[in-house]
């Protein structure tokens, strides 16, 4: 039992039941002289600890906790480790750590595209913000074979469900391909999307973490996308958002010279028999 919590025991037994406060301090077992003296406050009793931390601190501002004990062990103070942490944390001196997220290794696939459709289809999401400050999302999906553009999907948010919803539309129009190449986001490692991938025989193919190099046919067609769309308007609506983005996405496709394709759009170096996709259902911001 604290001594708080047997001065505090005292003053019931000597309030409520009329002991006196010698017959009282007996039953808890402290000292009289221990009841009547008034506690020290913690922020007196700790100052020296306070005032020892803060020149430490003062010095080396990236030390963690044990360097700032050591170092005051060093100095001669001998301080208990749980009273200089107690101190330390009251302080709001103990730094945050930065925990990273485990992250499967991944094969790295050779960034090989062989001119043909549907071999692999590359996907990423971008984010950016309406005039009100809220933030949507895209789901970029591109076939490699002859950089078209599939599909930008816009939306709020843009969960796994949604993502397999899209590539099943997808498959609908086009047909599927046979690897999808992508980062390690969640929606990209959900159950949702692997076990689709399982159900059509489609192979996975995760770029590893950090190495958006791995991913850079999509990632040069988001860089085109944010200069020429995102970037140029200042949109109100996601209705707007879509409207230009569908009328670019025809221009990138049938319209706008590739470099890495001889200067042609993509529909010119390897046309489709399909027509482009137009989205048959509608979706909540």
């Amino acid at each position: 039992m604290t001594p708080s919590a047997k001065r505090q025991a005292i003053e019931i037994l000597t309030g409520e039941h009329g002991l006196a406060v010698r017959h009282a301090c007996r039953v808890i077992s402290m000292a009289r002289a221990a009841y009547y003296r008034p506690p020290p406050e913690r922020v007196l009793r700790d100052q020296p600890v306070i005032d020892a931390l803060h020149a430490v601190v003062a010095k080396r501002s990236t030390w963690g906790f044990w360097k700032c004990f050591d170092a005051l062990r060093l100095a001669g103070r001998s301080w208990n480790h749980k009273r200089v942490h107690r101190v330390y944390c009251a302080l709001r001196l103990n730094l945050p750590r930065r925990a990273r997220r485990r992250v499967p290794q991944r094969v790295q696939h050779p960034l090989a595209a062989p001119a043909q459709l549907n071999h692999t289809w590359a996907l990423d999401f971008m984010t950016d913000t309406l005039y009100d400050g809220r933030r949507f999302r895209t789901l970029n999906i591109l076939d490699e074979g002859n950089r078209e553009g599939l599909t930008i999907d816009v939306a709020m948010s843009l969960p796994s469900m949604r993502v397999v919803a899209r590539l099943d539309e997808l498959v609908a129009v086009y047909g599927k391909p046979q690897a999808l190449r992508m980062d390690n986001g969640p929606e990209l490692t959900s159950i949702a999307l692997t076990r689709w991938c399982a159900q059509h025989g489609v192979a996975l193919r995760y770029i590893r973490p950090g190495k958006p190099q791995q991913n850079a046919y999509i990632e040069r067609f988001n860089r085109t996308y944010r200069n020429e769309v995102l970037d140029a308007y200042v949109f109100d609506s996601l209705a707007e958002v879509r409207t230009l983005t569908s009328e670019w996405l025809v221009c990138y496709n049938t319209e706008r010279p590739h470099d890495s394709l001889g200067r042609v759009p993509p529909l010119t170096f390897i046309p489709r028999s399909t027509a482009p996709l137009e989205s048959t259902f509608e979706w909540s911001a």
